[in-house]
């Protein structure tokens, strides 16, 4: 069995006034010194008023690279939102949200958790794949098994959460417990009925004016695992359009998952 990765927290909390380009500064200046691990329970607490956006370290990639959340609200806060930019390396269009939703203001009562790249060495590569050429959305215990041969498009790895990528979002969602979580993708322009609560799929999917369909399952998926975990939370995929997409396209998917925060607190 693989042992949970301890996730750390490097960054420092932010007064309300504090401009959105702190944030990216602060993920563009860390270092890749060794840090000292913390749990959810040495955090320390801030009083509501003066959180806005923290950064917290949840590991490295296979090649080593830093894999950060950005915590928007009170890092403490019970069943927070969680909303992954990207987690297949050529379908970078989530990030772009994820940096849009970093730059807002937090939801009312809660917190989002904001991962605005799980592959980065994939995105480094312009891969799906990790560096292991695992493709991370079948790299998920619920319903793994193996799933073709390094190289291929949906190669699952030699055994579920064999990557470290895997193995850290396992962890911070173990740990959170999130009430809702999204996952971008692309290029299919669709807003998946993932399994989870419907009703929350369908809000999505109206905000954002991406259509609700249901895409294949596959073995190994994180969202499949993640509605499998028995506590009353959701997850779901959102397949972005292909290409870059626009200003205007970006802030309405980015105040869809800040509208259903708010309504689902």
């Amino acid at each position: 069995m693989n042992h949970p990765q301890m996730w750390r927290r490097r960054s420092v909390s932010v007064v309300v006034t504090a401009a959105a380009a702190i944030v990216m500064t602060t993920l563009a200046g860390c270092s890749g010194s060794a840090e000292p691990p913390v749990t959810a329970r040495t955090l320390p607490v801030v009083p509501q008023r003066r959180i806005l956006r923290s950064v917290v370290s949840l590991g490295r990639s296979v090649r080593g690279r830093p894999i950060r959340a950005i915590v928007l609200g009170d890092p403490h806060a019970a069943r927070p939102v969680l909303v992954v930019g990207c987690i297949h390396g050529n379908e970078t269009a989530g990030i772009a949200v994820a940096d849009r939703l970093a730059a807002g203001p937090p939801p009312r009562g809660s917190a989002i958790w904001i991962i605005r790249d799980l592959n980065p060495d994939g995105v480094a590569a312009g891969t799906r794949q990790n560096a292991h050429h695992v493709d991370l959305n079948r790299n998920f215990p619920f319903g793994w098994r193996p799933l073709g041969h390094p190289g291929d498009q949906q190669y699952a790895g030699p055994r579920a959460l064999s990557e470290p990528e895997s193995r850290l979002a396992r962890t911070l969602i173990l740990r959170l417990r999130p009430r809702l979580t999204i996952w971008f993708h692309q290029p299919l322009a669709t807003t998946d009925r993932s399994g989870g609560d419907a009703r929350i799929e369908s809000r999505f999917a109206a905000l954002s004016r991406l259509p609700l369909t249901r895409l294949p399952r596959y073995p190994g998926s994180v969202a499949t695992w993640e509605n499998h975990q028995g506590w009353a939370g959701t997850a779901f995929v959102v397949e972005l359009p292909p290409a870059r997409p626009t200003e205007s396209a970006v802030a309405r998917y980015a105040d869809a998952v800040r509208q259903l925060a708010n309504e689902f607190n």
